[in-house]
């Protein structure tokens, strides 16, 4: 059967979605909290090969999410995830070189880090974080050490070795048909 690449690309994307969510509640002791090691943003460089993931990726964050019953956490936590899959598919567009790998894993380190920092310290331990701009700054690091760590063993990993794969990137080649 020959489908179309519209609906390949939405298939794909809730394939990525599902993973991204199941993978963050299947490790929920890591993936929550201040200091967290969420497995599940290594697939934040799918959007390097395939633009089209940042849709999955983003509602898998809003599914895994929505376990922490947490509004802010939901939106804002969810935000971070499809602004840093923008860039990063922005990076991926530009060759995969070093430079831009480097970048594209540096993304999601960002945003996560001062978003999800200003969550938990605004959402989750009730301070004002142009009050309390030092708890806010502590803990955008320790989300970006957890996230950096993800990304840059696991992710940078991915995008070094997934492109030496036939099967890789022939799916590529699909997914990014027009």
């Amino acid at each position: 059967m020959n489908r179309s690449p519209r609906t390949r690309m939405l298939a794909v994307c809730a394939m990525v979605a599902a993973a991204y969510a199941a993978l963050t509640i299947a490790l929920a002791p890591i993936s929550y909290g201040a200091v967290q090691f969420r497995v599940s943003e290594a697939l934040t460089v799918l959007p390097f090969f395939i633009p089209g993931t940042v849709w999955g990726l983003y509602v898998g964050c809003i599914l895994a999410n929505l376990f922490t019953g947490n509004v802010f956490d939901i939106v804002f936590g969810s935000l971070a995830t499809l602004l840093a899959g923008l860039l990063t598919a922005r990076f991926g567009r530009g060759g995969n070189t070093v430079r831009n790998r480097l970048l594209a894993c540096l993304m999601p380190v960002v945003f996560n880090a001062v978003i999800v920092g200003a969550v938990i310290t605004w959402a989750y331990e009730g301070q004002n974080i142009f009050e309390r701009p030092g708890l806010w700054a502590l803990n955008a690091a320790w989300v970006g050490l957890g996230e950096a760590g993800v990304l840059y063993l696991i992710g940078y990993t991915l995008m070094k070795y997934l492109p030496r794969l036939k099967f890789f990137r022939e799916f590529v080649g699909k997914c990014n048909e027009k």
